[in-house]
C-alpha cells in the first residue's frame, strides 16, 4: 500500500506541470515574440534573458514531468516498485541542479526588470491579459502594474511547490520509520527541499533589492553598473559607512564587486583582489587592492560588523566560483578568504605597470609568486614577484621596431630591476652574459655579437652602470686585434696590451680609447720596440728598436709619403748578441696588471655566497646558470620559457659525493671530493671554475696565445690555483658549500624532474626531503 503523503506527492507534482505548462502558454511564449529594435541593445540582452528563462522552465518541466512519472508507477504497482524507485528520492541532487538553473534564471530577469521590458513593447497586448495571470496568483489583486503580475505569477508557483514538497517529505520520513531502508534517502531529499527553501527565499530578495536599487540611480550610473550578475548584498544608504582616504558618497557590494559612487565616478574593485583586514577600533576595517588601500568606517560596531562579514563572505563566495548554498557564508570553509591567491588585474594607475596585466599570483593586495605580466606596447615579463615588484628569476621581452624582433632578458630580479646574473640576448644579435646591478650591466659579464655582424667583436671583463669598466679583454674581429686591460666609461683608459693576428703585440698606456705617450712593442721575431707609435703600428718621435741580434737604433722615428719609414738616429752594432733566455723574458702585463684584482667581479660573487651561508635561493643569482640558446624561438611565445642547468649535468650524480663526504674526512678524501666538486657543473666550486676557464680562454686562447703573454698568463693560473684553495680551505666552516648544487632549491628544470630524496643528518648540512 501507498502513504497519503505519496498520494498527496503525487497530486502536487500534477498541479505543478500543468501551472507549468501554463506559464510557458500564457506567459513566456507572449514575452519571447516580443522582439526589441535593433538599435536597443538593453532589449536585446533581455530577450537573451527571456530565452534562458524559457529553456530553464523547459528542463524544469521535464524533470517534473518524470518525478511524476515516477509516482505513477510506484502508486500503480507499490508491491513491485519500491518507494526508493521515486525520482525526488534517487536524484534529489538533479532535481535540486535543475531548480537553481531555473531560479538563477529568473532572478536575473527580475533583477534588471527584464518582465517590465518586455511588457512595454507589447503594452496592449498585456493589459488585456490581465484576467489570465490571475490564475496564477493567490490572493493578490490584479491593480498592480502588468510587469509586477508577471515577477508574482512566475515566483508563487515555484515557492508554493518547494514549500509543500519539503513538508510531504518531512511527512512521509515520519511515516515510514526510523528502520526503513529509504529513510536515509527521505532525510536527504528533505533537506536538499529545505535549503533549496532557504536559497530561493535569499536569491529572490536580493534581485528584488538589485531591480530596486536601479531607481534610485542615475541613468548614467545605471548603465555602467546594470548587468544580469550584479546582486545587491549591502547598501551604504541602509547601514551607513564612509571611506577613508578615499570619498564615495555612497558604497555598494554586489556578490562580485564592492563599488565607491562618488558624482557620477564610479570605483569597482574585483572581489578577487580584496583582502580585508581588521581595524584598530571597533568601528573600522581595513581593505586592500592592487591599487588601493583604504577603510570603511560605521557608526557603530554592529555596523561594522555587518558590513565586515558581508564583504568577508562574498569574497570568499567568489573565489569559490559559486553562490554558497543554502545562503551566502553558510557553513563553508574556509569561512576566511585566503591571503594568497591568483588572479588577473589591468593596472590603471601611472607607473611603470600602467596598462599592463598581471596574471598570477597575489599576496595581500600585492603580485607575489609566479606571474606574467603583459604590455598593450607587447612587452611581456613572466617569473617571481614579490610584494608587488620583479624578484627573483625573470624574462621579458621587449619588442623592437623591426617585426618579431625582441631583446630576451633572463635575469635575476631584485625589488623591481635587474640584479644578480642574467643572460640578455638582444633583436641585434649581440648576447650579454653576466651581472646586472640596478638594470644596468654591472659586475663581470661578456658581451658577444655574431661573426656575421657589421662590426663583431667579444668583451668578456668588467662593467659599471652599464658601461665597461676595469679590467677587461675584447676582441675586435675587424681590425684582428685583441686588447688586454682596463676600461672606464666603454673606452679603453689606462695600461693595456693588444695582440694582433700577426703575432706582433704592443703595451702602452690608453685614455680616451687612444694609445697615449711611450709603449713597448714586440714583434713575432721578438724585436722590440720602446717608444711612440701609431695604432697602424708606425713608429714615431723618439724610441728605440732593439734588434733579435742584439743591435740597437735609438733616435726619432717618422714616415712621409712615398717615403716610407725614416729615422735619424744612432746605430749601435757593438753590443754581444743576447742571451737566448733574455728574449723569452720579454713579456708584457707583468707587473701592470695586479694579478688578485683583475677577476674580482668573477670572485666576488661566490664569496658573496659563501660569506651568505651558501643559501640555494640565491645560487642562481651569485653563481649564475646554463640555458640552451633561444634564437629560433624568437616568433614564438616559447621563447618565455627556459631550462636553466647544463643539459648534461643532473643532481643524482652528486649523491655519491655526499655519501662520501659523510663518511671520510682524510684529507685524500677530500681531495676527492674537491676534485669532484670542480668536475661539476651544478655544484658552486665548479661554476666558479668553468668562469674562470671561460676568462682564461678568452684571454689566452687563439690570437691570445702569444709568448709574450705566457708570464701574464703564468701567474693567473697560480693566482686562480691559490684561490681555489682557498675556498676549499673554507668548507669546515661552510659545509653546505658541498651540498648547495644537489639542494632541494636546485634551478627550475631539475627540481621539475623525479629525484630521488637526499636526507642530510650532520649539523649545519640541507636537510631535503622533497
Amino acid at each position: 500500500m501507498c502513504s497519503p503523503e505519496e498520494a498527496a506527492l503525487l497530486r502536487l507534482e500534477e498541479v505543478f506541470s500543468a501551472t507549468l505548462a501554463r506559464i510557458n502558454s500564457f506567459v513566456l511564449q507572449p514575452l519571447l515574440e516580443a522582439a526589441p529594435e535593433p538599435s536597443d541593445p538593453w532589449g536585446r540582452e533581455c530577450l537573451q534573458l527571456l530565452q534562458q528563462l524559457h529553456r530553464s522552465s523547459q528542463q524544469l518541466w521535464e524533470v517534473t514531468e518524470e518525478s511524476l512519472h515516477s509516482l505513477q508507477e510506484r502508486l500503480r504497482h507499490p508491491d513491485s516498485i519500491s518507494l526508493e524507485s521515486l525520482l525526488l528520492l534517487h536524484s534529489a541532487d538533479h532535481v535540486l541542479q535543475v531548480h537553481l538553473e531555473y531560479i538563477e534564471s529568473y532572478t536575473s530577469c527580475v533583477a534588471v526588470q527584464a518582465f517590465q521590458k518586455a511588457v512595454k513593447r507589447r503594452s496592449e497586448y498585456w493589459q488585456g491579459q490581465r484576467k489570465a495571470l490571475q490564475q496564477f496568483l493567490s490572493g493578490m489583486s490584479s491593480e498592480g502594474s502588468v510587469g509586477t503580475a508577471l515577477v508574482q505569477a512566475l515566483r508563487q508557483p515555484l515557492t508554493h511547490h518547494v514549500q509543500h514538497c519539503m513538508l510531504l517529505l518531512l511527512s512521509l520520513r515520519d511515516a515510514v520509520g526510523e528502520s526503513h531502508p529509504t529513510r536515509e534517502l527521505l532525510v536527504h531529499a528533505a533537506t536538499v527541499f529545505g535549503n533549496l527553501q532557504s536559497f530561493m527565499r535569499q536569491e529572490l530578495d536580493q534581485a528584488m533589492a538589485t531591480q530596486a536599487l536601479w531607481h534610485t540611480l542615475s541613468s548614467r550610473l545605471r548603465d555602467v553598473l546594470c548587468t544580469p550578475a550584479h546582486r545587491l548584498l549591502q547598501d551604504s544608504q541602509d547601514i551607513p559607512v564612509t571611506v577613508t582616504p578615499l570619498r564615495a558618497e555612497r558604497v555598494l557590494l554586489f556578490d562580485d564587486a564592492l563599488v565607491l559612487l562618488q558624482g557620477h565616478s564610479v570605483h569597482t574593485f574585483d572581489l578577487k583582489l580584496v583582502w580585508v583586514e581588521p581595524g584598530q577600533d571597533g568601528c573600522m576595517f581595513h581593505l586592500l587592492t592592487p591599487e588601493e588601500e583604504f577603510s570603511l568606517c560605521s557608526k557603530d560596531p554592529q555596523g561594522r560588523v555587518a558590513w565586515q562579514w558581508k564583504v568577508t563572505q562574498a569574497v570568499c563566495q567568489t573565489l569559490r566560483g559559486k553562490k554558497d548554498f543554502p545562503v551566502l557564508g553558510a557553513g563553508l570553509e574556509p569561512s576566511e578568504p585566503p591571503i594568497c591567491r591568483c588572479g588577473a588585474y589591468t593596472f590603471r594607475a601611472e607607473g611603470r605597470f600602467s596598462q599592463a596585466t598581471y596574471e598570477g599570483e597575489w599576496y595581500g593586495g600585492r603580485p607575489h609568486g609566479k606571474g606574467t605580466l603583459k604590455w598593450p606596447d607587447g612587452r611581456n615579463h613572466v617569473g617571481d614577484f614579490c610584494q608587488g615588484l620583479e624578484h627573483g628569476f625573470g624574462i621579458r621581452l621587449v619588442p623592437q621596431a623591426s617585426e618579431d624582433k625582441f631583446d630576451c632578458y633572463k635575469c635575476h630580479w631584485r625589488e623591481g630591476s635587474m640584479c644578480g646574473y642574467g643572460i640578455c640576448e638582444y633583436s641585434t644579435s649581440e648576447v650579454y652574459k653576466g651581472y646586472f646591478q640596478e638594470g644596468l650591466r654591472h659586475g663581470f659579464g661578456v658581451l658577444e655579437s655574431t661573426p656575421q655582424t657589421p662590426q663583431p667583436c667579444r668583451y668578456t671583463g668588467h662593467w659599471e652602470r652599464g658601461q665597461r669598466s676595469g679590467y677587461g679583454v675584447q676582441d675586435d674581429g675587424d681590425r684582428g686585434e685583441r686588447y688586454i686591460g682596463m676600461w672606464q666609461a666603454d673606452q679603453r683608459h689606462g695600461r693595456g696590451v693588444v695582440v694582433t693576428q700577426a703575432g706582433v703585440c704592443y703595451q702602452g698606456t690608453f685614455q680616451a680609447d687612444k694609445m697615449v705617450g711611450p709603449g713597448i712593442l714586440l714583434s713575432e721575431d721578438d724585436s722590440l720596440y720602446e717608444g711612440t707609435f701609431t695604432r697602424d703600428l708606425t713608429f714615431v718621435g723618439k724610441g728605440k728598436v732593439t734588434f733579435p741580434n742584439g743591435f740597437t737604433l735609438e733616435g726619432s722615428f717618422g714616415s712621409g709619403a712615398g717615403r716610407g719609414l725614416h729615422t735619424q738616429g744612432v746605430l749601435d752594432t757593438a753590443a754581444l748578441p743576447p742571451d737566448p733566455g733574455s728574449t723569452r723574458k720579454r713579456q708584457l702585463g707583468l707587473g701592470v696588471f695586479p694579478v688578485e684584482s683583475r677577476w674580482q667581479g668573477v670572485y666576488g660573487p661566490f664569496q658573496d655566497f659563501v660569506q651568505a651561508g651558501c643559501p640555494g635561493d640565491l645560487q642562481e643569482a651569485l653563481l649564475g646558470f646554463h640555458v640552451q640558446s633561444s634564437r629560433e624561438l624568437r616568433k614564438s611565445q616559447e621563447y618565455l620559457c627556459c631550462e636553466r642547468t647544463h643539459p648534461e649535468d643532473h643532481a643524482g650524480r652528486m649523491e655519491d659525493i655526499l655519501e662520501e663526504l659523510l663518511q671520510h674526512r682524510a684529507p685524500e678524501a677530500l681531495q676527492q671530493c674537491l676534485r669532484k666538486a670542480l668536475s661539476n657543473s651544478l655544484h658552486p666550486l665548479g661554476k666558479l671554475l668553468r668562469t674562470l676557464m671561460l676568462t682564461f680562454q678568452a684571454t689566452y686562447s687563439g690570437i691570445g696565445a702569444n709568448k709574450h703573454l705566457q708570464g701574464l698568463a703564468q701567474e693567473e693560473v697560480k693566482q686562480h690555483a691559490q684561490e681555489l684553495w682557498a675556498a676549499y680551505r673554507w668548507q669546515p666552516r661552510c659545509p653546505s658549500l658541498w651540498f648547495a648544487g644537489v639542494c632541494c632549491r636546485l634551478p627550475y628544470s631539475a627540481r621539475a624532474r623525479p629525484q630521488r630524496k637526499i636526507k642530510m643528518q650532520r649539523q649545519g648540512t640541507c636537510r631535503c626531503t622533497d
